[in-house]
């Protein structure tokens, strides 16, 4: 019997198109889609804040809108190195230190957040020190723009009906496709089962809410004034989020075990703490003192 209201995955498929060409395939998938729209929006949009310089300190932009196109290109290799490594390093390290020859495999998957993010870091800071560039006002710019590209990710990821959440008798759950609806507790009603749409949640959390937040203090009240509060907000809004939405989503498959069917890594009382809320702690509290230090600074004395 299957879960009451339950939603059917609809019939959607990780290839927009592919072609066949002498036996080698070419495909564009929606993840990589969501990538690249991320990078072209994000792009436009700091190329704006760059040609308003009354959004900034001193009425001056920290970089001329033509260098914008040169950043995109460090943050893409950001991202990428970044995101790769972090996955490997985060969640499958044991398998790639015996396997080393698939860490370079991206195009089978396989990527993290924390990683891509601590990736862009490095990559916002090489380019600043290369062309003398306020490095809090440039991570303030990417900042803002950053949860586009999060939210049409996330969006990717259902569309793969991947990164599902945990079994729910909620009217709203979702029947994926796959281990998704087989896999279910041991206790359970049905032997198929719905789970929370997380990937849904997060594009709507750490997407779309959180730009309207970050957009908010840009444009309505003038925070790119304060170098860092908008890469605080942005920190520990996400942080925040994706703690939130761990609750509910399903662990990655190599934490899971008879022992441990919901992956928890730590144990906190009844709940527990998954390996991204593990990651993603750190993110509220540095978030929280960027905020802090930004307005400490801007103070007036």
């Amino acid at each position: 019997m299957l879960t009451p209201l339950a939603i059917l995955f609809p019939d959607l498929r990780p290839e927009i198109f592919s072609i066949d060409i002498g036996g080698f395939t070419l495909a564009l998938r929606w993840y990589a889609l969501a990538y690249i729209a991320g990078f072209l929006l994000g792009w436009w949009i700091i190329q704006r804040l760059m040609a308003r310089p009354a959004l900034w300190p001193a009425n001056t932009a920290p970089m001329a809108p033509a260098k914008v196109e040169g950043l995109l290109t460090w943050v893409i290799i950001g991202v990428i190195l970044g995101g790769r490594l972090g996955f490997v390093l985060f969640y499958q390290a044991g398998y790639y230190l015996e396997y080393p020859s698939q860490i370079l495999r991206v195009w089978e998957g396989g990527m993290s957040f924390h990683g891509g993010f601590a990736g862009v870091i490095v990559a916002g800071l090489l380019y600043c020190r290369r062309h003398g560039i306020p490095p809090l006002q440039l991570a303030d710019a990417m900042a803002l723009v950053a949860p586009i590209g999060i939210g049409l990710g996330r969006v990717a990821n259902f569309i793969n009906a991947e990164l599902w959440g945990r079994p729910t008798l909620a009217p709203w759950g979702v029947i994926f496709p796959g281990p998704a609806a087989q896999n279910c507790p041991w206790d359970w009603p049905s032997a198929i089962c719905a789970r929370h749409p997380t990937q849904l949640y997060e594009a709507a959390l750490e997407g779309a809410v959180l730009f309207a937040v970050l957009a908010f203090l840009v444009w309505r009240r003038g925070a790119l004034r304060q170098p860092g509060l908008v890469t605080g907000a942005f920190v520990a809004g996400y942080g925040l989020a994706r703690f939130t939405v761990e609750f509910w989503r399903q662990a990655d498959a190599q934490f899971i075990t008879p022992d441990n069917p919901l992956g928890h890594v730590l144990a906190l009382g009844p709940l527990g703490v998954s390996m991204g809320q593990v990651l993603s702690l750190p993110m509220i509290v540095i978030g929280l003192v960027l905020i802090w230090r930004a307005r400490q600074a801007t103070r007036p004395t």
